[in-house]
């Protein structure tokens, strides 16, 4: 039998495999070829690979990624330590300047609750895993993961738990391929253009050290479940406002948030094993997680398109759009859309603002969705 037999033999035998090899090869392009999210794809891919060679027992206990997957996603250690790193990231100031900002964040929470709805429609699944698919329309990785795996879907249905990751994540690395058609079709060329004129406020040390405070403080009264994500992500924009911490936020920003997140990426593929992804359910995920997407970036434009039915200042429908929780990808992706139709149109602080409010809503969102649904977990 000669190599190209062997091979192909090799292949038959383990199709399933092979398959996931692809994928594993797929997200490993767009993280390295198109700069797509590359600290999380990456080791998502690679990680896919790894668990799926022939004989791997790489992800079984004991292993270093079942070691891994057990110390930081089981107890949801990765994704909330992360949110420190994304909170020290974060500039409220835009949202201070403008609150009203905020309702733009909300409204975009739309896409969730319609998926929800959806998702429950297919008959295909519980009212827990139907919650967590929901969550994907947050646009925010960690969310996804705390929401999924406090609701059980991590180790009652680790295939559902991959596919909910993946496509989470996909979707954020997606955001200029999934958001610039939308916008458009649902935007006139007129619309696109409409200026909007950004008033440089300062913005007190007392209110940027205040507002991480006061919001925790609201979210754990509103969405208590939420808590611990916004607990984590307001923490981390304290270092950064305080003042006195700048080389710790700055830590946390870089070293923290990168190793994190690679490790996040890597523990991952922990179900991401041919035997448990490869199912009908995953390409449902897949599909209801761009449904997510689409529309939060319709409920947030026609929120917008609502209030210019009232306002004397015309918004730009665009920035609606920013009002997602993939920062900054989607307030990079309105402001350029404005700069090609007018080049002397600048929304990026205006979509900005609404940018860091999807980062909140999307808090508030998936801990509304614990609420409501920790019951339904036995």
């Amino acid at each position: 039998m000669g190599i190209l037999e062997i091979a192909w033999q090799f292949i038959l035998d383990n199709w399933m495999n092979a398959i996931m090899w692809i994928i594993g090869g797929v997200l490993i392009y767009l993280a390295i070829k198109k700069d797509m999210e590359p600290t999380l794809l990456l080791p998502i891919g690679f990680g896919a690979i790894l668990v799926n060679l022939p004989g791997s027992t790489i992800a079984d206990p004991g292993g270093i990624i079942d070691l891994l997957y057990k110390s930081g996603i089981e107890n949801e250690f990765f994704p909330l330590v992360l949110f420190i790193g994304i909170g020290a990231m974060i500039d409220f100031g835009p949202v201070l300047t403008n609150p009203k900002l905020m309702l733009f964040g909300a409204a975009a929470q739309f896409g969730i609750f319609f998926t929800l709805s959806m998702a429950t429609l297919t008959g295909r699944f519980l009212p827990v895993e139907a919650a967590s698919i929901a969550i994907i329309g947050a646009a925010d990785g960690p969310t996804s993961i705390v929401v999924a795996n406090h609701l059980g879907i991590s180790s009652n249905n680790p295939g559902l738990f991959g596919a909910i990751v993946v496509a989470a994540y996909s979707y954020m690395a997606l955001v200029p391929i999934v958001q610039r058609p939308v916008i458009k079709l649902i935007t006139t060329k007129k619309e696109r253009m409409i200026r909007m004129d950004y008033e440089q406020k300062d913005v007190s040390k007392f209110t940027r050290i205040l507002f991480p405070i006061v919001i925790t403080a609201v979210v754990g009264f509103v969405a208590p479940g939420g808590l611990p994500l916004i607990g984590c992500l307001m923490f981390g924009n304290l270092i950064r406002e305080c003042g006195v911490l700048n080389s710790l936020s700055e830590t946390a920003q870089k070293v923290l948030a990168n190793l994190i997140t690679i490790f996040l990426g890597i523990s991952i593929a922990k179900t991401m094993k041919a035997e448990s992804f490869l199912q009908i359910q995953t390409l449902i995920v897949l599909g209801l997680g761009l449904v997510a997407f689409i529309f939060d970036t319709v409920g947030g434009v026609f929120f917008a398109k609502l209030i210019n039915l009232f306002a004397k200042k015309k918004v730009n429908p665009m920035i609606g759009a920013a009002g997602i929780s993939a920062f900054p990808m989607s307030a990079r992706v309105v402001h350029k859309m404005g700069q090609e139709e007018d080049n002397q149109n600048f929304l990026l602080m205006h979509a900005i603002g609404a940018n860091v409010s999807g980062q909140i809503a999307s808090v508030v969102a998936g801990g509304l969705i614990l609420s409501i649904f920790s019951a339904f977990v036995h």
